[in-house]
């Protein structure tokens, strides 16, 4: 098996993670990593990336790569995106894909004028239970939609401490916790239904109007800042969102997202009725499927291969009793897209620069709806195509 070169752009928190899931999928080499911190030059070394750069410019010039992720903050997405497109690699971009559906829409067309494939990483759909939830909407095990509700809750911007890039409209984007959590919430419900968000009704909340910021770096998630020195920055986007939904067939559910949620660590949770049965899976536990019935007992549904669909199979990596969680849906999304590099005509479950691009525009749907206190219908975007989810 020829190996795959793959180079890596940005080395925060989602960076280190990317390199962790791209060395357990066979074949792949990471050749080469870039960060604006020239101390970072230090840890590739220590973990065996021979090529680095400040520049990622002159990593995508001087060093032959096959592929490369974007893993450099929201506001960056877009000239990162398109120089890495305008190379001729293929993409795996962090998401949001851009902080505007206009870029996003530019990155789709150029993706396919350069005919590269070019992913986003939506890395909850890549979970076993939540294929095994699509496969069971597949096979009509649940029948017509009865009710849908997600939340999606963190705790670690509680503070008025508590500061991270995201906060900065320049560098976040105009929606913080609907762009940051809220579109997986997006993904996830779109690809398990298959059907797209077409109108929303949005309330944000803003816990904090002002924020105390240390200058001291620090990755996101690595708790509260430290220093003696704190000055003060105002909050530029959304703490909270409650957001309604209709989807194409007419069913209306909610979402709730929130980032000061004291206690909830990366709480996704995803319900779905059907008229006959229901299914919910929790992130935080991610190899149990919970299975309701109107009549009967409930279910819980571990994650095991023997027990799933057959759609949903492939992704359940363990056998019985060895949880799989976070970083093997992120190894499960990024190995399927690297066999569609090595074979065109491999089963695509990664969510593709479209999919993206549509994302981009619910957010954008529901900052509208959040300021004009009313349902906002969402037009443009393209229409999912099916062999991108089947």
């Amino acid at each position: 098996m020829q190996k795959i070169a793959v180079g890596v752009i940005g080395l925060g928190f989602i960076g280190k993670q990317h390199i962790e899931a791209l060395r357990r999928v066979p074949g792949i080499e990471v050749a080469a990593a870039s960060d604006a911190d020239a101390s970072m030059r230090n840890w590739c070394q220590a973990n065996g990336i021979e090529n680095f750069y400040v520049n990622y410019q002159d990593m995508l010039k001087k060093v032959k790569l096959d592929a490369v992720h974007d893993c450099t903050p929201n506001h960056m997405h877009f000239e990162v995106n398109k120089a890495i497109l305008e190379s001729g690699r293929h993409v795996y971009s962090e998401k949001p894909l851009t902080l505007r559906s206009s870029e996003a829409l530019e990155l789709c067309r150029l993706a396919k004028e350069k005919d590269r494939l070019a992913a986003v990483n939506f890395n909850y759909r890549n979970n076993a239970m939540v294929q095994e939830m699509k496969g069971r909407v597949q096979e009509g095990r649940l029948g017509g939609f009865s009710h849908i509700q997600l939340e999606y809750l963190q705790d670690w911007l509680l503070y008025d401490t508590d500061f991270d890039w995201r906060i900065s409209r320049e560098t976040g984007g105009e929606s913080r916790a609907t762009a940051d959590i809220g579109s997986h919430c997006f993904d996830t419900l779109q690809f398990i239904t298959g059907e797209r968000i077409t109108a929303v009704y949005a309330v944000f909340h803003q816990q904090y109007r002002k924020r105390k910021y240390c200058k001291e770096k620090r990755e996101t998630f690595s708790g509260g800042q430290k220093g003696d020195t704190y000055e003060v920055a105002d909050v530029e986007n959304e703490d909270a969102a409650h957001i309604l939904f209709r989807l194409e067939g007419g069913i209306i559910g909610n979402i709730a997202v929130s980032q000061v949620c004291a206690g909830k660590k990366n709480g996704l949770k995803v319900l779905i009725s059907g008229e006959r049965e229901a299914v919910q899976w929790e992130q935080e536990n991610p190899d149990k499927l919970w299975i309701g019935h109107r009549d009967g007992g409930n279910e819980v549904l571990y994650a095991d291969g023997k027990y799933l669909t057959d759609y949903a199979k492939s992704f359940a990596v363990l056998p019985n009793g060895h949880p799989a969680g976070w970083t093997d849906a992120l190894t499960n999304g990024i190995g399927n897209f690297y066999s569609q590099i090595r074979d065109r005509k491999s089963n695509i479950r990664y969510a593709n620069f479209e999919d993206g691009y549509y994302i981009s525009k619910i957010v954008e749907a529901c900052i509208e709806s959040s300021r004009l206190n009313r349902w906002v219908e969402i037009k443009g975007g393209e229409k999912y195509e099916k062999k991108q989810s089947d």
